[in-house]
């Protein structure tokens, strides 16, 4: 990889990984439109490192109070504070986790074609749109979690292993879905793209370690600055533009994505 590609690459992870439109997508797409040789495993571990960096310092303080909720909650076996969250998160990755295990191989080899991720961007950014308008309408949105949001949040992400469809996109839209205000479903599909994320990295390090490969040590790390600062001020401004310009704009550009996909 070079200085352009490592960087190009990096600012695609790092801008994409928490907007409503799909990083594994674009990921696969860019090396194909521009003819890039494929970065390789290594790199795609060393961006993944990078946003999750990015998220758990931007919730650093919430994450904090989590943790120690939970043991309080395991010690009292009761709820404590912030424990039913951090059980939620813990619960809500479960469907995913298993769903990740069982079709890992079927989706690497069937579904990341550009003909799938054109179908799912837009498809999920249809019921994205949906979603939206559905919640502008509901004068009462919740901001707290049941055990049946986390539930079904928790099987909608799992819809996310398929290239194109987004995983903040499914689970904001499964949030929005069952009357979450958008803030909360932004918040928990945030807080569930912690574990997902380690889950993922984790995978690529065994994949990479069973099929090593030589290392260019500065690419790396210049493509684990990059993707960690991008995702951190695309979260900052997210969360402060999602009342303002709403989530209309990333079902536009999915669709008009998805339409060029399938033109080309």
């Amino acid at each position: 990889m070079d200085f352009i590609q490592t960087i190009v690459l990096s600012l695609v992870q790092g801008l994409s990984e928490f907007l409503p439109i799909s990083s594994s997508a674009h990921l696969i797409l860019v090396p194909k439109l521009s003819d890039w040789p494929d970065q390789g495993l290594a790199f795609d571990v060393v961006v993944h490192m990078g946003t999750l960096s990015a998220i758990v310092f931007y919730y650093r303080a919430i994450i904090k109070i989590l943790i120690n909720d939970f043991f309080y909650s395991v010690v009292k076996i009761q709820t404590v504070g912030q424990s039913k969250l951090a059980w939620g998160v813990l619960l809500g990755t479960i469907p995913v986790g298993l769903a990740g295990l069982l079709f890992k191989d079927f989706i690497e080899v069937n579904l990341r074609s550009t003909e799938v991720i054109a179908y799912s961007t837009l498809v999920f950014g249809l019921l994205l749109g949906f979603a939206s308008w559905i919640n502008t309408r509901n004068q009462s949105s919740r901001v707290e979690l049941s055990w049946q949001d986390i539930g079904f949040v928790g099987l909608m992400q799992a819809l996310a292993l398929i290239p194109g469809t987004s995983r903040s996109g499914i689970t904001i839209t499964a949030g929005l879905l069952i009357g979450l205000s958008k803030n909360t479903s932004t918040q928990f599909a945030f807080l569930l793209s912690i574990p997902v994320i380690t889950l993922s990295a984790l995978l690529m390090l065994l994949d990479l370690y069973q099929q090593p490969q030589v290392a260019d040590w500065p690419m790396l790390l210049l493509g684990f600055l990059v993707s960690a600062i991008s995702a951190y001020f695309t979260v900052v401004f997210f969360i402060k533009l999602l009342d303002t310009i709403g989530l209309m704009p990333f079902v536009v550009y999915r669709i008009i994505l998805g339409v060029l996909l399938l033109a080309i």
